[in-house]
């Protein structure tokens, strides 16, 4: 198989209800694409309707407008969703800047979205669960960035090394409920912000360089990951932050 060639895998999500948050564009809107097509409900959360218009048009799903920078708007948009089955924390922003010029507020920011969301989130689904007394999964959507520093990234990194570690918690806590939590952490994802990013070829040449399969990542490498956590497939895996970056972390 070709490099540009995209595997594909299905899973059988029949009868789950699953909520993707950050579900508008990229990583997100791919994994509502996929579990959507493996038969899942899904409800979808975003920042912008325009986005969640197109997307319930041609998925089907649920969708919920939020943002999840808000608390009260994330706990209010999580327990709109309904009980729920599958879980997927992937809203995240990234402001990029140097350490010397990042600012409390670009940090405070970027805390609140990809890490707090996910713990409000993660609370109100867990609760939903252990109350049914059902099994569940959840995926929090990290990035390699969370075990290496990179350059003007400074708020991102620190964001995602404490999603990481909240995972763990959450594993730990909620494994003996029958809840399994898991992390994808991915290298460089050709999506609208990782082309921001990344777009500048001086930049982005390094990084690829790094990665052994030559490539960045896909926002469907990531979802077939996700999904894969999600599945029965997966049943004793729990607590494991999975790396989607091309063997990146192996250098």
């Amino acid at each position: 198989m070709s490099s540009s060639e995209q595997p594909s895998a299905h899973f059988d999500f029949s009868g789950r209800r699953a909520l993707v948050t950050g579900a508008g564009k990229g990583i997100g809107r791919e994994i509502v694409a996929l579990l959507s097509a493996c038969g899942a409900q899904v409800v979808a959360i975003s920042r912008d309707a325009g986005d969640l218009d197109s997307l319930r048009g041609e998925t089907g799903c649920e969708v919920i407008a939020a943002d999840l920078a808000d608390a009260n708007a994330a706990r209010q948009a999580a327990e709109q969703a309904g009980p729920v089955d599958l879980l997927v924390n992937n809203a995240g922003i990234s402001i990029l800047q140097s350490f010397l010029d990042t600012t409390p507020e670009a940090f405070d920011q970027t805390q609140a979205v990809n890490v707090r969301a996910a713990m409000i989130v993660g609370q109100v689904v867990a609760r939903g669960l252990i109350g049914r007394g059902a099994a569940g999964a959840i995926v929090n959507v990290s990035s390699q960035s969370s075990s290496v520093g990179l350059p003007n990234h400074a708020a991102y990194c620190a964001s995602k090394g404490a999603l990481d570690q909240l995972t763990r918690v959450m594993a730990v806590e909620l494994g003996p409920q029958g809840i399994r939590v898991n992390a994808v952490n991915p290298t460089v994802t050709l999506t609208p912000m990782g082309a921001m990013a990344w777009g500048d070829p001086a930049k982005s040449a390094p990084m690829l360089a790094r990665i052994p399969l030559g490539r960045f990542a896909q926002p469907r490498d990531v979802a077939q990951a996700v999904a894969y956590l999600l599945s029965d497939a997966a049943g004793m895996v729990n607590g494991v932050m999975l790396p989607v970056d091309g063997g990146f972390l192996s250098n």
